[in-house]
């Protein structure tokens, strides 16, 4: 993420929490890997201010995120879904969401969790993180995964070394922290702009 998030996120009432005590943060927790994959999957085509303010309807709808719950949502729980005004109603989404959940099941139990799924893996460069994904869920693109990623400490970029923040996560020990040897070019230019843009549509709406 650009200096321009550390610099324009603290204060906003949606942006603000997210920057000082989430973004960035290494997670082991199971429904918190599991809001984070939803809520970017969501967002894809949205601002991330809309995925926040909607942040509780989703919890809501979909069972506080507990995987098995969701895994086991059939036809009347997608109907109910798509009436949902609180969520994004994207038949596309919703079902991703569902297959996802039992993908995660599945990883259970050959990883034991999501987490060791994705500490197994760790670390790859942006570009095999997003072959990966494509093989492993549904609706991850290249964007939604570098987000989710760099959201969870895999890949650095959350906040700018002169960030407070930044500060606060290192001692945390980031996934990312553990491969500082990383190869040149780890990250691709263009995807990091294109999630620097994607992040920073709050800016306009504050206007």
């Amino acid at each position: 993420m650009s200096a321009a998030y550390c610099n324009l996120a603290p204060g906003h009432p949606w942006h603000g929490p997210y920057h000082e005590s989430e973004y960035g943060f290494p997670a082991e927790d199971e429904a918190v890997l599991f809001e984070r994959l939803i809520l970017e999957i969501n967002q894809a085509g949205l601002s991330w201010l809309t995925m926040l303010q909607k942040r509780a309807a989703f919890r809501a709808a979909f069972a506080s995120y507990e995987v098995d719950r969701v895994a086991g949502f059939g036809d009347a729980d997608v109907a109910r879904l798509l009436a949902d005004a609180g969520i994004v109603r994207n038949r596309l989404k919703v079902a991703a969401v569902i297959d996802n959940a039992r993908v995660i099941q599945g990883l259970r139990r050959s990883h034991g969790s999501f987490h060791s799924w994705l500490e197994a893996h760790h670390p790859l460069p942006l570009e095999e993180w997003t072959r990966l994904f494509r093989r492993t869920f549904r609706f991850t693109g290249g964007l939604i995964v570098g987000e989710f990623l760099m959201s969870l400490g895999y890949l650095p970029g959350a906040h700018e070394p002169d960030c407070p923040v930044y500060g606060r996560i290192l001692p945390l020990a980031p996934p990312w922290s553990r491969a500082l040897q990383l190869p040149r070019g780890q990250i691709d230019v263009m995807v990091e702009c294109k999630l620097r843009c994607c992040r920073l549509g709050f800016v306009l709406q504050r206007r």
